[in-house]
């Protein structure tokens, strides 16, 4: 992390799993301390994905402003490029105001972004992302693989060649710069963190697995009280399933496959439970192992927002 400690350029990041209560504690921390809350989860930037994503409500987003909720339309994408510029000029206006800012979230990827660089200079044309999504179409994945290790002849390192996106995006960076992966890897560490120029602390919270296992059964029968069948029957008509992100989130894919036939309403609930666990393990994991140095804080010992930092 960066050594800074001046409050003029400050971030403070609270994360955790699904279901650890983010959500509570920072809305209790942001009232406290008048910040402003900051999103770096990847489904919150759509409009509509309300129920399925446990976004905060329409009086909790009145009563402490939040960024980057609610700004994109299902047929629109988010990238790691446009998260990092939108979420630095908003950083750089609020240290401007002297405001606290808390960034809220549990998806890697972006929260990764404030820590350390997470995306290349690497400008891809249109046309040759196209020819590169025709060859695979065409010709079928194992093409891909091939002309990759001819670009590559050290080898793949370990790039997962059984997936497509991984891929297609090496080989479009192998041919758009003529370099190997392995100079594309060099180049991509020299890269300075997109939030250098900020002093970063960063908690993480914990729930007992019991607690956890609760909470979670507690949030999808919530979740479909309040209509979350509705609300993907809404999406669909709007889009959904051309949105790769949202249509496979948990939560919307069960939902889909049961108005699709393919999941029955008795079973939809422990679907939802089961593959949220799922996702849990693989948070934890990644937290622990892909994340700075941090305080972990468990919720049953956490009475007051004041000691969340």
């Amino acid at each position: 992390m960066v050594a800074l400690t001046t409050s003029h350029n400050l971030i403070k990041v609270l994360t955790g799993c699904t279901a650890s209560g983010k959500t509570e504690w920072a809305l209790n921390y942001a009232a406290r301390t008048g910040a402003e809350i900051i999103s770096a989860d990847s489904l919150l930037f759509y409009r509509g994905l309300d129920i399925g994503t446990a976004k905060p409500t329409k009086e909790e987003l009145t009563s402490v402003k939040h960024h980057l909720i609610d700004i994109m339309d299902l047929n629109e994408s988010m990238n790691i490029a446009h998260y990092v510029t939108c979420a630095k000029q908003i950083v750089k206006k609020l240290c401007s105001e002297n405001k606290p800012i808390l960034v809220v979230g549990g998806s890697g990827f972006y929260l990764k972004a404030f820590f350390s660089a997470v995306a290349d200079n690497v400008d891809i044309s249109k046309v040759l992302r196209q020819t590169v999504e025709d060859k695979l179409t065409v010709e079928g994945l194992p093409s891909l693989v091939n002309e990759l290790k001819s670009l590559n002849p050290k080898g793949l390192g370990s790039l997962d060649i059984n997936n497509p996106r991984r891929v297609t995006r090496a080989l479009e960076r192998c041919l758009a710069t003529g370099k190997t992966l392995d100079q594309l890897a060099l180049d991509f560490k020299k890269i300075t963190p997109p939030f250098a120029d900020y002093a970063l602390e960063l908690t993480r919270l914990e729930q007992t697995p019991e607690a956890l296992t609760k909470r979670i059964e507690l949030r999808v029968a919530l979740m479909l009280e309040a209509g979350l069948v509705e609300e993907v029957r809404h999406l669909l008509a709007l889009g959904l399933r051309e949105n790769a992100s949202a249509s496979k989130a948990i939560g919307y894919r069960e939902v889909i496959a049961y108005l699709d036939g393919r999941l029955t309403l008795g079973s939809l609930a422990n679907e939802i439970i089961t593959n949220t666990k799922y996702l849990v393990k693989k948070q934890q994991t990644w937290f622990r192992t892909q994340l700075p140095s941090h305080r972990v804080i468990s919720v049953s010992h956490l009475t007051d927002s004041s000691t969340l930092f």
